[in-house]
């Protein structure tokens, strides 16, 4: 009886020593590559513009060169910033993580600070191999949801102005707004730095000579809020972030406390901005105290 055919089959030419190594070469993948200014603000050191900003000013240099923008790096690739070595993540080994806090007034949103005051950095849990990337700021007097991610590509994409990301504010008065101011707001004024008008504006009760009012505005610039609300002739006497984005403010949780996104709500977040999904980690974070999950838009 006749031996049935083995399913592999063997080349009877198969190459040999040097052969077979050039040819293993020749077939291999290729080292996962990426724009250097996209593989930085990845690592954590910033957002992508920031890190376009330091390789105009020459502090990276890539394998002893210095580096210029658009430039692809890999693995294999020793990239330097400020004459320190930064390891860089790729696709295969990074996994974006997301923290919500929620800011007190006093509070400045900065790394350092000369007069030593408290800043939101000082209550972020320490990373090993990246850093946090605050998405967004608050003033020192404005208190609220603040997200912090490790992705720099992420951060840029929800702080970018061509990508118009909502910002939803709780804002008290004093006085109260006419019907015509409301829409005054929303056509537009004319600020020191440009035009600005709101998305929306809805009054939401008050007391006394304070009124609350709830109002969406898409752009990031400094005291933006107040400063149209002052156009009018109205003090802002209380400001708080309570959405950016797809992230809205947990109600429970209390100024000072954080709470980080676990692998489900991270995959929403990347889904709305529109990038892929990183890996997951093995275990979960936990808030400091037990909220349920922050709302995901």
């Amino acid at each position: 009886m006749a031996r049935p055919a083995s399913p592999i089959r063997r080349s009877p030419t198969a190459p040999k020593g040097r052969a077979a190594a050039r040819l293993q070469q020749a077939t291999a993948p290729e080292a996962p590559s990426e724009r250097l200014q996209k593989a930085l603000a990845t690592a954590g050191l910033g957002s992508r513009r920031e890190m376009e900003e330091w390789i105009a000013e020459g502090r990276v240099q890539v394998n002893g060169e210095a580096a210029t923008l658009g430039m692809k790096v890999g693995p294999r690739d020793v990239v330097k910033v400020s004459g320190r070595r930064v390891y860089l993540r790729f696709e295969d080994t990074r996994r974006t993580r997301i923290l919500i806090y929620h800011k007190s007034e006093g509070e400045i949103v900065s790394r350092d600070d000369p007069k030593g005051r408290a800043t939101v950095f000082d209550a972020l849990p320490k990373l090993r191999g990246a850093k946090w990337i605050s998405i967004g700021r608050l003033d020192y007097n404005t208190d609220g949801l603040m997200i912090f991610t490790t992705s720099g590509e992420l951060a840029n994409q929800l702080m970018h102005p061509r990508f118009e990301v909502e910002r939803e504010y709780a804002v008290r008065i004093l006085g109260e707004l006419s019907d015509e101011q409301i829409q005054q707001l929303l056509d537009g004024v004319e600020l020191d730095d440009g035009p600005a008008h709101l998305q929306s504006c809805f009054r939401a009760g008050g007391e006394g000579a304070n009124r609350w009012y709830r109002v969406i505005i898409k752009e990031g610039r400094k005291r933006e809020v107040r400063r149209i609300f002052e156009h009018l002739g109205f003090t802002v006497s209380r400001l708080t972030r309570i959405r950016f984005g797809p992230i809205a403010l947990p109600p429970q949780l209390k100024r000072g406390q954080k709470t980080e996104l676990d692998d489900d709500l991270v995959a929403r977040v990347l889904e709305w901005a529109g990038m892929a999904p990183t890996p997951r980690r093995q275990t979960r974070g936990v808030p400091d105290k037990h909220t349920r999950k922050p709302r995901i838009r």
